[in-house]
């Protein structure tokens, strides 16, 4: 193997080399030309329906980036649904600790030194430690929710990308397979003219059989009037044909020598 891959370099070097000393720095332009003139000759050689089939299979071979595309959108769209259901709740969460502070603030501005929440007594320092950790949380979650939205814009922007990408995924496939059929269409009036070009060469036949037949009948023609001139009727009733009548040599005898009948001649 070793010493193949070594031939095979050694090769290619030594064709480099020539091609070199042939073309100069040509050499690479001349390569490239005949590249691609064999690509187009084997090119031209593919029947056009193989062609077809090909598009058709390229244009098949787009299902799976399609079913992936849809599927990245199906999770895309449980991650910003489920995003949204957490911004809504911590939204009302926090609509809910607002009112809480502001009502443990107003009672914090009053005079009273004790407070009594659910039943249960707290002075006014502990009110005042509450709603600091209430304020504090407040504050965080109100940043939570401000990431969490800029996140769920970011998300239903790329949902939207998606969304927009897989529907000209969709109308650039139904758009090619419209075009496969109007060549298929097209590939088969083609053939169907190539068809009907092919028995045109059939149709010079049956006329060069038909001028042979005409040039037979014209010469039977001519045999038949030479026939005509020669007197040499054929294929007609003898009308005029006379039939000979045998002799009567017996009532001719009798006549000459006046004889009657019965009787008998002495020959003298």
């Amino acid at each position: 193997m070793v010493f193949f891959c070594k031939k095979f370099v050694i090769g290619a070097a030594v064709l480099a080399t020539l091609g070199t000393f042939v073309f100069g720095r040509d050499v690479v332009s001349y390569m490239k030309t005949a590249g691609n003139s064999v690509r187009q000759a084997v090119k031209a050689e593919v029947p056009v329906d193989f062609e077809v089939e090909r598009a058709r299979k390229m244009v098949e071979d787009l299902v799976p980036d399609i079913r992936r595309c849809m599927h990245v959108i199906a999770e895309q769209q449980v991650d910003v649904e489920s995003l949204q259901n957490e911004i809504h709740e911590s939204e009302l969460a926090m609509k809910q600790q607002k009112e809480a502070m502001f009502t443990l603030r107003s009672d914090l501005e009053s005079n009273d030194t004790e407070f009594v929440y659910a039943s249960r007594t707290y002075t006014k320092d502990e009110v005042r430690n509450d709603l600091s950790q209430r304020f504090d949380r407040f504050k965080m979650a109100t940043d939570t929710v401000k990431r969490n939205t800029q996140i769920l814009k970011a998300r239903e922007k790329a949902l939207d990308a998606n969304r927009e990408k897989l529907e000209n995924m969709l109308s650039a496939k139904m758009d090619m397979e419209v075009q496969i059929e109007q060549l298929e269409a097209r590939l088969k009036s083609v053939q169907a003219a190539e068809t009907v070009s092919n028995l045109e060469i059939d149709n010079s036949q049956l006329t060069r059989a038909k001028s042979l037949i005409k040039d037979l009948n014209k010469q039977l023609d001519v045999k038949e009037k030479l026939l005509d001139a020669e007197g040499k009727f054929t294929g007609l009733i003898p009308v005029d044909t006379k039939v000979e009548k045998k002799r009567d040599v017996v009532k001719q005898m009798d006549e000459y020598f006046k004889l009657k009948t019965g009787d008998r001649v002495a020959v003298q």
